[in-house]
């Protein structure tokens, strides 16, 4: 998504009285205020800041539409017109959303999908391959740029449809929905621990004993 749609999430989740801190990259827009800004120019320094930011983070919204790739070997100054064909020799760029929902203890993590075409299909493939609980999928060329969009939130449960509307509304339900989810696996989980604790048959509740 673009940088319009960081900021009105970020806008949300400050709201709900959440403790935000914004990574953004290069952009005319002001930052929300009452959130702590760190500026980046790069998908290397992105990468990272959300590395340095990272620790006790709950949520981590990967909004940012980071560029795959990078050029090989990158050239201090202009590179100057010849007559000749020219190869440009890319490399991946690293993956920030899989390398945190890879973490030991990842926060719980919303992906972000633009797509071109194929928005729902593209966008649960994307969640399942990173393992991730949410996903927002989106049509790129009807959001980037523009003060509305529309989207569709993919989770384990199914799909909701957020319909058109401004940017701030549909943040505002995409984080009503990530943080209702969020609180419900946390309550799972925690249930989940207890009955474990609680069973004669556990080697954690043996270990407990």
């Amino acid at each position: 998504s673009d940088a319009s749609t960081a900021c009105a999430i970020a806008e949300a989740l400050r709201d709900q009285g959440i403790d935000v801190c914004l990574i953004i990259g290069p952009t005319a827009l002001t930052p929300p205020d009452r959130c702590r800004i760190v500026r980046v120019e790069t998908a290397l320094e992105m990468l990272a800041a959300v590395k340095q930011q990272i620790a006790d983070v709950e949520l981590f919204f990967s909004v940012a539409a980071v560029a795959d790739y990078t050029p090989v070997s990158p050239l201090a100054q202009k590179l100057k017109k010849k007559d000749a064909a020219l190869e440009l020799a890319l490399k991946p760029t690293t993956d920030i959303l899989a390398w945190v929902a890879a973490l030991p203890n990842p926060p719980f993590c919303v992906g972000f999908a633009a797509e071109s075409e194929n928005v729902v299909e593209y966008a649960s493939k994307k969640r399942q391959k990173k393992k991730i609980p949410m996903i927002v999928a989106n049509l790129a060329t009807a959001a980037i740029g523009a003060d509305k969009n529309e989207v569709t939130v993919i989770d384990a449960s199914g799909m909701t449809q957020i319909g058109r509307a401004d940017k701030r509304i549909v943040a505002g339900k995409i984080v009503d929905h990530a943080v209702n989810l969020y609180q419900q696996m946390a309550k799972s989980s925690k249930t989940s621990a207890t009955s474990r604790l609680r069973s004669p048959n556990s080697k954690t509740s043996g270990k407990r004993r």
